[in-house]
């Protein structure tokens, strides 16, 4: 570290059945050139089907071929070793929608399992683009209020005392459309994907600000992203004394320049677009700077004409992720309702399900450990009779607040409030099986 001035800031063949050898045994299938050639091509399978453009829900196109696959896999050598591992080719998964520089991508939340968010699922939201950050060149400036002003190199920042730490980031406008105009199509990925789950890696902010020694009559600070906009937002000091990080690694390995590679700045529970990423300074003063990011955007308007200001934490949320649309339920029976539920204010505490509209309700098994504003995974065992129903989840965290329904919450904020959507969010179930968005609770 060093002062300021020191710096300038086919579908595959169906298996056919082996000849009877003398003795009861058997023999293996002859491999047909094709098969081998699909052996081969099973190499290369992954790359090439990543490169397939993708919807807005994660889904391959409907013309792209199946992958082809040998008959029989044992019979063939298997791929050789690489650089970076690839998925299975019939997996599908993928953010969406792609291409935009000022805009969002959304992760598939029907796709996933458990509470961790793989890196490259992670949602996007840009308001400028994803900026290209030398490690060894970018910086963090600490100066403002402070009695010694602070440069920090990213190696500087790695040297410290480390934390690791599993939190969720949300987009404050998650949910809008499903809200404002819910329709039976939606999907998980395009109601509720801009939520992420990460195991984090980085420094408490507030060792950084001990090293720079704040000055007491300091109750605020602005921090400023390194990305075309300068995008930038004003903190309450208390959030650094208390869980505020600058991360540098993200679910065991650096962060991905698109979500603030070389460093971020995370603000565990509080609304996505105040986690500052390529965060480059931090000034410290007395008042809220009042950036256009926190007057013209994200403030909440409201019904009276008024609009709510430094509105920070996520409220306690869930939604069930499986069934959802598009599945369809094969058959009667048991079925596993699953999804995931958060709350900026702490821990979630229960999560319930209602199978028959919310006229009654059930507690859902948590899966795995609930830790604080950090998503936990949800269960609860369903057996299913064949009936036209309404699957609905509903989360509570440990202040005790439970998520509304979308007719209280208009009631409070009206279909003009632009952040923070928290209503209770369900799936109809239709007598065939196939499940559409219920937007209406």
């Amino acid at each position: 570290m060093s002062s300021p001035r020191d710096h300038t800031p086919q579908e595959h063949d169906p298996p056919r059945a082996a000849p009877s050898a003398p003795g009861g045994s058997t023999t293996a299938p002859a491999l047909t050139r094709r098969e081998m050639l699909a052996g081969a091509a099973g190499m290369v399978g992954g790359a090439v089907f990543a490169g397939l453009p993708a919807t807005l829900e994660g889904q391959s196109p409907a013309a792209a071929a199946r992958p082809t696959v040998p008959a029989d896999a044992t019979k063939l050598q298997g791929a050789s070793t690489s650089s970076l591992g690839a998925r299975s080719p019939f997996v599908t998964a993928a953010r969406g929608p792609t291409g935009e520089t000022v805009g969002r991508s959304l992760t598939p939340l029907q796709h996933l399992t458990g509470s961790i968010t793989p890196a490259d699922l992670h949602f996007e939201r840009h308001h400028a683009g994803i900026p290209a950050l030398d490690p060894d060149k970018h910086t963090l400036t600490i100066h403002g209020l402070v009695e010694r002003p602070l440069v920090f190199s990213v190696q500087d920042i790695k040297r410290l005392p480390q934390v690791v730490r599993t939190h969720f980031i949300e987009c404050s406008g998650n949910g809008r459309a499903s809200y404002r105009a819910p329709k039976p199509d939606m999907t998980a990925q395009s109601v509720s994907g801009m939520v992420s789950t990460s195991e984090y890696t980085g420094v408490p902010l507030a060792t950084l600000l001990r090293e720079a020694g704040v000055k007491p009559e300091a109750t605020w600070f602005l921090a400023e992203g390194g990305d075309a906009c300068l995008l930038a937002r004003s903190v309450p000091i208390a959030k650094a004394w208390d869980d505020a990080i600058i991360v540098w690694a993200q679910n065991g390995e650096p962060l991905r320049p698109a979500q603030g590679y070389p460093l971020r700045l995370v603000l565990p529970g509080w609304e996505g677009n105040i986690n500052v990423k390529w965060i480059r300074r931090i000034e410290l003063g007395t008042r809220p700077w009042m950036t256009r990011w926190e007057t013209a955007k994200y403030t909440d308007p409201l019904p009276n004409g008024t609009a709510e200001m430094f509105t920070f934490a996520v409220d306690v949320k869930s939604i069930i992720t499986s069934p959802s649309h598009p599945a369809t339920l094969s058959a009667k029976g048991w079925h596993a309702v699953n999804g995931i539920a958060w709350s900026g204010h702490g821990r979630v505490t229960r999560v319930e399900v209602s199978t028959d509209a919310g006229r009654t309700w059930h507690d859902a098994d948590l899966l795995g450990e609930s830790l604080p504003k950090s998503t936990v995974r949800f269960q609860y065992m369903w057996n299913w009779t064949g009936d036209e129903t309404v699957l609905l989840s509903r989360a509570t965290d440990e202040t005790g607040a439970v998520q509304p329904t979308r007719t209280a919450l208009i009631e409070r904020r009206g279909l003009g409030t632009d952040y923070h959507f928290n209503q209770i969010l369900g799936w109809t179930v239709q007598r065939d099986g196939s499940v559409f968005f219920h937007g209406e609770t």
